[in-house]
């Protein structure tokens, strides 16, 4: 008898995927819903994807195509998903590039991801232009007047090219696993580092929100308030949003009362925001009676004071669901799913084929895994992971050890899988949903010519979560005061980054090992005011529009 052995058949083709076909798809099958409000403008799903494909077209002509990086400094208007999507489009890689950056920053994040084209919001090329001059890397603007008022040449207006360039047809197919995504983050040392994240990973968390995760359907209102260039509003309300074909109320700039009057006036029932968010909002509504029909609250970014939870939802009548994610991981790991009553305190169960475990923290190269109810690493691993640290692959080993990614967060896993966090194992520091880098901060003061060293830690803060305090040694002589230091970092870096209070020191505690001991610091400065300030530049704090 002669047996016949089939040969593998070659596969011609592979699988394809495009996070652009979160928006592609949602125009063909939602082609008259509204997608995104601002102000008074409307505009469809079918009129949002047509004029994505017209500013991918313009992109193409300045030399964008499948592998370039383009970065974006662009706030929350309907320019942000057509510069986001029609870069995706055309198998390029977006970098979201933070709004409050300063230009040496911008010049960092813009040289570091190898980005070839910058497309720049006119409000924000104060410092978006010089950070690209310094970086040699070209602007192309939205949002810009036609010419100036003085009738001096302006940068290129990606509206007007967008006019004049033949569209793209369709948007490009790329490998699951290419790069879609490059955003920026950061540990206590070294300079920020860029998380890519892939198609697959960005597009398998936009299903996994809405199969099992998130209540949220077609037609419901969300409020954009998020910023969407960083990865909770970029994921969860963006890509998220348009997946099921919702409509996104878009805040340029936050504040408590325009938050509440916008979620009234348009029906928003989906808000999602940080604690500092859920704070303003309460406040709010102290100063109005109006109150949104919200069906559901979504919170990250830090961990939310019970008593702003329970308070919340007695003024606002939702319930509020919290999770838990990063950067690296798409980002959303842990939450409190929907049809399950959440439990306030802690940050819920991994979400559908992610794992989430509690590791050794003293074990490096290699997890090992706790039983419930110890205290250790929080550890992730499943489908959401990012491809890795641009051109850092010694810190992606550091960081996915054993194919799960360490957070560097310390917690707890009860019986029943729910996750709650306990600490830091690192210093960064969470304002306002933001992640600070002690490290970042403390070269910034040791350019000062007076400062000999600094150290910067976080205190906790009714408001802002944690607040920014440093420490400082002047050398013999030295006049700066604090004001002068608080003014000078300020100067040099990101609103939110700067520390609201200097306190100057003969000496920081120092470990055995030369280090100096933070905690030591938070401990005794929690409440101090000795030679101390604690004001902003020019005496203003900024208020929680910062968010």
């Amino acid at each position: 008898m002669t047996t016949n052995h089939t040969a593998p058949v070659a596969r011609p083709t592979r699988a394809t995927a495009s996070v652009a076909a979160i928006l592609a798809e949602s125009a063909a099958r939602y082609p008259d819903d509204v997608a995104v409000i601002v102000g008074d403008r409307r505009t469809t799903y079918a009129e949002l994807w047509s004029q994505t494909l017209a500013y991918a077209g313009a992109l193409r002509d300045r030399g964008v195509g499948e592998g370039s990086r383009v970065a974006m400094l662009v706030p929350n208007v309907e320019d942000f998903p057509r510069v986001y999507y029609a870069t995706l489009a055309l198998g390029a890689v977006a970098v979201p590039v933070h709004a409050l950056l300063k230009r040496h920053e911008i010049e960092y994040i813009l040289r570091d991801s190898g980005a070839t084209l910058l497309v720049c919001a006119a409000p924000l090329l104060g410092e978006g232009a010089p950070g690209a001059e310094l970086a040699g890397v070209d602007v192309l603007t939205v949002l810009a007047p036609p010419a100036s008022d003085d009738g001096a040449p302006v940068h290129d207006r990606l509206e007007g090219l967008a006019s004049s360039s033949e569209p793209l047809s369709t948007y490009t197919p790329r490998d699951p696993f290419d790069t879609a995504t490059i955003l920026y983050t950061s540990g206590t040392t070294g300079k920020p580092k860029g998380a890519e994240g892939s198609h697959f990973s960005l597009l398998e968390q936009a299903n996994t929100n809405l199969m099992t995760t998130f209540d949220m359907h077609r037609g419901d209102v969300l409020l954009g308030a998020l910023p969407l260039f960083h990865t909770f509003g970029q994921t969860c309300t963006m890509n998220t949003g348009f997946r099921v074909g919702a409509t996104i109320v878009m805040l340029p700039k936050f504040d408590g009362d325009s938050a509440l009057a916008a979620m009234v006036e348009y029906g928003c029932e989906v808000f999602m925001g940080v604690p500092t968010m859920y704070i303003a909002l309460l406040d709010a509504a102290t100063r109005s009676e109006a109150r949104p029909h919200l069906r559901y609250a979504i919170s990250g970014g830090a961990s939310l004071p019970l008593a702003v939870l329970e308070r919340f939802e007695k003024v606002y009548d939702a319930p509020i669901h919290e999770g838990y994610g990063l950067t690296e991981t798409s980002p959303v790991a842990t939450f409190n799913h929907v049809g399950v009553p959440p439990r306030p305190g802690t940050i819920g169960t991994p979400v559908w084929g992610v794992d989430v475990e509690i590791a050794d923290p003293e074990v490096h190269d290699a997890i090992v895994l706790l039983p419930h109810g110890s205290i250790g690493e929080l550890v992730i691993r499943g489908h959401n992971l990012m491809n890795g640290y641009l051109d850092r692959p010694e810190d992606t080993a550091a960081a996915i050890v054993d194919g799960w990614f360490r957070t560097g967060d310390l917690g707890t896993k009860d019986d029943d899988g729910y996750l709650t966090i306990v600490d830091r194992t690192k210093d960064m520091i969470i304002r306002n949903g933001y992640n600070v880098y002690p490290r970042q901060v403390e070269e910034v003061l040791a350019t000062h010519p007076d400062v000999t060293m600094a150290a910067v830690f976080g205190v906790p803060h009714e408001l802002h979560g944690q607040e920014i305090e440093a420490a400082v040694v002047l050398r013999s002589g030295a006049t700066a005061t604090p004001e002068e230091l608080i003014d000078f970092v300020a100067g040099e870096i990101a609103a939110y980054k700067y520390p609201r209070a200097v306190h100057v020191l003969d000496a920081l505690p120092l470990g055995p090992s030369g280090k100096v001991l933070k905690r030591e610091l938070v401990d005794r400065f929690g409440s101090s005011t000795e030679q101390t300030s604690t004001v902003g530049p020019a005496g203003i704090e900024p208020t929680t529009s910062t968010v």
